[in-house]
C-alpha cells in the first residue's frame, strides 16, 4: 500500500473503465506503477501456487497483477519442474475469473497458457472463444502468441475467424493485434486471411490488422 498514490490511482481507475456499466466496473486501484509493481514482486518470485491464488483472488487490480507477473517468472525459470509449471496452468484456469482486464490477460496468457500448449491439444483455446466471459474470450486469441512467434498461424487465424465480428472494442482491437502478428512474419498468410473476410470486418478490428502496410494497401483495405 506504501507504494501507492492517490492520484496515479485516480488515473488507473479511469484507464481501466472500472465505472458504472464499464468493463472494468468495480475494480479497485492503489496506485502502484507497472515497474514499481515488478520491483516489489522479484522479493516474493518463489510463492507457491496454493499462495499465488490468495494474491490472485485480491480485490486490488495491483496485487493480482503481481500475482501474475510471478506465475510468468515461476513458469518461464529453469528451475521450475514440469509438475510446478503444470500447477501454475491448472491455477491459472480455474482462477480465469479473476483475471479480469486486458493488461492482466496480455501480461500472462501467451506466456503461460501459449507457452503450455505449444506441443499439446489446444481446444482450451476454442472453449475459451465459446465463453460468455469478455477475458476468457480475449485469453483464447491472445495465447496465440506464443505459437506465431514460433511459426505457427494456424490457430490465431481460425480464432480470428471466429471472433471477428465480436461486437467489443477491446476484442476487435485484440483479434487485430493478433492478425498484424502473423502479417509481421507471414504477409501472404495475412493477405490471404484479408481478402476473404475485409468487406466486412468491423473498421477498428482492420485499422490494427493493416496497420503495418504501405499507405496504398492499407487504403485499398480501408475502402472496402
Amino acid at each position: 500500500m506504501a507504494a501507492g498514490s492517490e492520484t496515479k490511482a485516480r488515473e488507473l481507475s479511469r484507464f481501466f473503465k472500472t465505472g458504472k456499466g464499464e468493463y472494468g466496473e468495480g475494480d479497485k486501484f492503489i496506485g502502484v506503477t507497472v515497474p514499481t509493481n515488478r520491483a516489489i514482486t522479484r522479493r516474493y518470485l518463489h510463492l507457491p501456487a496454493s499462495q499465488l491464488v490468495d494474491l490472485l483472488r485480491c480485490e486490488i487490480h495491483e496485487v493480482r497483477l503481481s500475482a501474475l507477473i510471478c506465475m510468468v517468472e515461476q513458469y518461464k525459470s529453469r528451475h521450475t519442474t514440469d509438475a510446478q509449471r503444470q500447477a501454475i496452468v491448472d491455477t491459472y484456469i480455474a482462477n480465469t475469473r479473476y483475471i479480469n482486464n486486458w493488461d492482466l490477460v496480455d501480461l500472462s496468457v501467451y506466456n503461460i497458457i501459449g507457452a503450455h500448449l505449444l506441443h499439446r491439444d489446444r481446444s482450451l483455446l476454442y472453449r475459451w472463444a465459446q465463453s460468455e466471459l469478455l477475458w476468457e474470450q480475449r485469453m483464447s486469441i491472445v495465447a496465440t502468441m506464443w505459437f506465431i512467434r514460433h511459426g505457427e498461424y494456424d490457430d490465431t487465424l481460425r480464432l480470428a475467424e471466429q471472433l471477428c465480428h465480436h461486437p467489443h472494442d477491446l476484442m476487435q482491437k485484440a483479434v487485430g493485434w493478433l492478425l498484424r502478428e502473423v502479417g509481421k512474419r507471414d504477409m501472404k498468410r495475412l493477405t490471404e486471411f484479408l481478402d476473404k473476410h475485409y468487406t466486412t470486418l468491423p473498421r477498428t478490428l482492420l485499422r490494427y490488422a493493416i496497420e503495418k502496410f504501405p499507405t496504398e494497401l492499407r487504403k485499398h483495405y480501408m475502402a472496402r
